[in-house]
């Protein structure tokens, strides 16, 4: 993208009133954010959505003048930008209808053919969720993802850390623009975050600092990745916002279940109970439902769990499962001649134990 072009591309995006569907609606209507912001008004009227709000936007030089100071910004501090049809642009998040049309971004972010998976959860991450997060990137490092996350408190900061700590690229999605940080404590990691990928933001230096810019965020969250994996969360948050986008998008989502009794544990739940999350038990669930693929001289080590205690009924299913495979919960329960609703939950408590795992159309098998 030429100078001249990014600069119309930015006046577009500050715009009052055009967010990115409407922006690529316009742009595909007239060819280019230059040609949007010199067609006639009688043009601009046709188009879905530009009412008259918008038509007085985009006819306001204003916008352009904006964008001059902007991108005198970007030059300065050598941002790269990625206009939403360039090839740079991140291939996942332009099958977003809501992706930003201009990306900007500091460090040496490669997300091109790269296996990419989004962690975010509380701000107030417990002992045990940060103990979940480490080991589920230790046990992922062998198949080199770039890890996304909100570079904030709690379950972001430990996701990026650890991906650091095992040579993964990390990538951190700011609410804001990239000549500020938040939350400021993590200044000292941003260098390290920059040296093993980088940051990406679709706000300008001039927006202001508020926090339903958090909310915007999330949609890159979670349009960057293949799966985005909750870790723990409240009943409410923005994590839950996160899945639910990327649930939108067709996206895979996993959640980290928990005791009912554990407020951190609820958002995951009920993921969970609604059917819009995988249920993440060990690590290695993910690269098994994304059928992520290793070399065999690459494979993990696998640490198999001594010693799991199994009533008799357990024992019962194990047993079954360990002899026929994957086998379907209906077939599980006539063949271990047990009601449907006892295998139900005996399949549950099993694959909390991380016996058995289940997987698409109601089947099940041993780990």
């Amino acid at each position: 993208m030429t100078e001249h072009e990014l600069l119309y591309a930015l006046a577009l995006q500050h715009v009052p009133h055009v967010g990115d569907i409407i922006a690529k609606r316009l742009i595909a209507h007239c060819g280019s954010p230059e040609a949007v912001l010199k067609e006639r008004k009688d043009q601009l009227l046709k188009i879905d959505g530009v009412g008259s709000h918008v038509l007085k936007g985009l006819l306001d030089a204003t916008h352009l003048r904006a964008a001059e100071k902007e991108l005198t910004f970007i030059q300065a501090e050598a941002i790269k930008v990625a206009y939403f049809e360039d090839a740079q642009y991140p291939e996942r998040l332009k099958h977003c209808i809501d992706g930003p049309i201009l990306l900007f971004q500091t460090g040496e972010v490669q997300l091109q053919h790269q296996r990419t998976i989004s962690i975010v959860g509380t701000r107030k991450i417990t002992t045990s969720g940060i103990a979940f997060c480490e080991k589920l990137i230790e046990a992922l490092q062998p198949y080199n993802p770039v890890i996304v996350s909100g570079f904030a408190y709690g379950t972001d900061i430990t996701a990026h850390k650890n991906a650091i700590q095992h040579g993964l690229q990390t990538v951190g999605c700011l609410a804001h623009g990239l000549n500020q940080i938040y939350p400021k404590v993590h200044k000292k990691y941003m260098a390290a975050v920059e040296a093993h990928g980088g940051f990406l933001s679709d706000f300008w230096s001039s927006d202001a600092f508020d926090r339903t810019n958090f909310l915007k965020r999330n949609r890159i969250i979670a349009g960057l990745s293949e799966a985005t994996i909750v870790i723990e969360s409240a009943d409410k948050g923005g994590s839950l916002v996160t899945a639910d986008i990327a649930h939108s998008y067709n996206r895979d989502v996993f959640a980290v279940p928990g005791r009912t009794t554990d407020v951190y544990s609820a958002g995951c739940n009920n993921l969970i109970k609604y059917q819009k999350a995988h249920v993440l038990t060990t690590p290695l669930d993910v690269p098994y439902i994304l059928n992520w693929q290793l070399e065999d001289n690459a494979k993990p080590v696998i640490q198999k769990q001594l010693f799991v205690e199994l009533d008799e009924t357990e024992k019962t299913i194990f047993n079954y499962l360990k002899t026929n495979e994957k086998q379907q919960l209906d077939t599980i329960a006539l063949n271990c001649n047990m009601p449907i609703f006892k295998v139900s939950s005996t399949l549950l408590t099993m694959e909390l134990k991380g016996v058995v795992r289940p997987l698409p159309g109601k089947l099940f098998e041993v780990v």
